[in-house]
């Protein structure tokens, strides 16, 4: 009897060793667009809901900003702008989105989130910039600056990939820099020395907003390295992958 209950503790403690990270999570995937339409919309949901269901967080989408009530946004541990743009909220739905930040909710913007809500400068803020233009798409050289943290740990030094280089304007000075891209490498950069592309700040508030300026084409959303680098992203903003 004594071993059976050995055993059966041993269990126990392996399948709480083996539980999946972001276990019982919520995630909000919203992705209305006003201004340009990526066609690699459909491909970034599907590649996060392939992730949450691997990491065990639950996933919903929406192009539908009315789905911004103060009941409904009070159930996500994270929100994501999968390639937002321009303006995607009216006064109620900014108020609503801004007492979810400031009540210690996460954010994770994806490619064009930064071409979003132009007039509203806390959102700016909060993304961490906002997009200015960008050259024709290309093959470049991305620098890992960080190459200590999780969210780019996996990365090699100089990652060369192709990409539509994001050039931005007020960037936020708090901001984390995670990438950045080697304008030496490609045509078009408006940044000199250095040009960030995917950053991070935990905010005052207790949560986080990650960005990251990848994402521009379908293949972004199978590429591997690509992937994983979103995977990362979610699961620090959810807690479970500590720096």
């Amino acid at each position: 009897m004594n071993r059976f209950f050995t055993l059966l503790i041993f269990a126990l403690m392996c399948f709480q060793s083996c539980a999946l990270p972001a276990q019982n999570k919520e995630v909000l995937i919203f992705h209305k667009t006003e201004g340009f339409h990526h066609e690699s919309i459909p491909d970034g949901v599907r590649a996060i809901e392939e992730i949450g269901k691997e990491n065990g967080f639950k996933i919903t989408e929406t192009a539908d900003a009315s789905k911004f009530q103060r009941d409904q946004l009070n159930a996500y541990d994270l929100i994501i702008f999968l390639s937002t743009t321009e303006d995607v909220f009216n006064e109620e739905q900014q108020q609503v989105f801004k007492e979810y930040i400031e009540n210690g909710g996460n954010f994770f913007g994806i490619h064009s989130a930064t071409n979003t809500e132009y007039d509203w400068p806390w959102y700016g803020n909060l993304v961490g910039a906002y997009f200015t233009d960008h050259p024709a798409i290309q093959e470049a050289n991305i620098i890992v600056e960080k190459p200590e943290h999780p969210a780019v740990s996996h990365l090699p030094s100089v990652w060369k990939r192709t990409e539509e280089w994001y050039n931005f304007e007020d960037i936020n000075p708090d901001n984390i820099v995670l990438l950045s891209v080697d304008e030496k490498s490609y045509e078009g950069g408006t940044h000199g020395d250095f040009h960030p592309i995917a950053w991070y700040r935990y905010l005052d508030e207790g949560g986080i907003s990650i960005y990251t300026g990848l994402g521009h084409s379908k293949e972004s959303f199978r590429e591997p390295l690509a992937v994983e680098h979103i995977r990362r992203c979610i699961l620090i903003a959810l807690g479970d992958l500590p720096e």
